[in-house]
């Protein structure tokens, strides 16, 4: 009985390899007809995005490798708004300390010790080799019965398009404060861009319970403790600075930053997709369940 199980699960597990590399052969071959092919090929980009989820599905490792992040948000988005994501992302800044934690993939990294940079200047990854992320959403108000019918409410919007770049750290404190200011597991930020009919972007930043502009600090007390809610848009600059520990973000470089991600080092992974298949739990709520996910006008973070 013994050697039967063993016969059965050895060609079960020969049968699963061989599976594997079939599926890793026809998606490679997929995957290189649509990059031959290019933009000639209708759904080209999907077709590469689907590939790389075959890859991905069998072999983690090469997720980020085989689609890149630019692909899958000319699949999800178009190439309109995957290009306004990527042209409308921050340069971000961090605030002096001897260390800084990075934004994050939390399906890779839910702890300080893979998240953590000490490193000044530039920086392109934590000391555990991961790099900087954002998750994207897209809110389109250009169509406002349209975004409707999707589940989104577009009031105050005028026909604008909203970009939202979600931050994944994995824990919050006030500086100063330890563990006693306001501590606690996993932290989403934002940074909100909006963008007129007429071309003009303006920007905003989470912040504790509120939004900031380029103003922080004690200008920001009541719309950081909910008690004075504000819309926070101001002239895009390019540009978040984020606050140590805390991570509360302004619109502008602070005075003693100490450490930057150029944007350009920033990967871009859209938030729609992964909130759909997510299982994963968090201390706070995620940006998915938030209502400026549906209601990017509002004033709650």
């Amino acid at each position: 009985m013994t050697r039967t199980a063993g016969r059965r699960a050895g060609g079960a597990g020969q049968a699963t390899v061989e599976w594997i590399g079939a599926v890793l052969l026809a998606a490679a071959l997929l995957l290189l007809l649509a990059t031959l092919a290019g933009d000639r090929l209708p759904g080209g980009a999907l077709a590469r995005t689907v590939a790389g989820a075959l890859l991905c599905a069998v072999d983690s490792g090469r997720c980020d490798r085989v689609v890149p992040p630019g692909s899958a948000a000319e699949a999800l988005y178009g190439p309109e708004i995957a290009a306004l994501l990527e042209r409308h992302a921050p340069t971000v800044f961090f605030e002096g300390g001897e260390f800084v934690t990075l934004p994050v993939d939390f399906r890779r990294c839910r702890e300080r010790r893979c998240a953590d940079a000490i490193r000044p200047g530039a920086v392109r990854a934590t000391q555990a080799g991961l790099e900087p992320v954002a998750f994207t959403h897209v809110v389109d108000c250009r169509d406002p019965a349209r975004a409707a019918v999707g589940g989104y409410d577009c009031t105050g919007a005028g026909g604008r398009i909203y970009l939202q770049y979600w931050l994944y750290y994995p824990e919050s404190l006030t500086r100063g404060l330890g563990r006693l200011g306001g501590f606690h597991r996993d932290d989403w930020e934002s940074f909100q861009v909006r963008i007129g009919p007429d071309g003009a972007a303006e920007a905003r930043a989470s912040s504790h319970h509120g939004y900031n502009g380029a103003r922080g600090g004690i200008a920001s007390i009541g719309s950081d403790t909910g008690l004075a809610p504000r819309p926070a848009w101001e002239p895009w600059t390019g540009a978040l600075h984020v606050a140590a520990g805390s991570h509360a973000g302004t619109t502008v470089p602070g005075l003693d930053d100490s450490r930057m991600i150029d944007r350009g080092d920033l990967v871009l992974v859209p938030a729609e997709t992964v909130a759909t298949a997510t299982g994963a739990r968090f201390a706070v709520t995620p940006p998915w369940r938030k209502e400026v996910w549906r209601h990017p006008e509002a004033m709650g973070t």
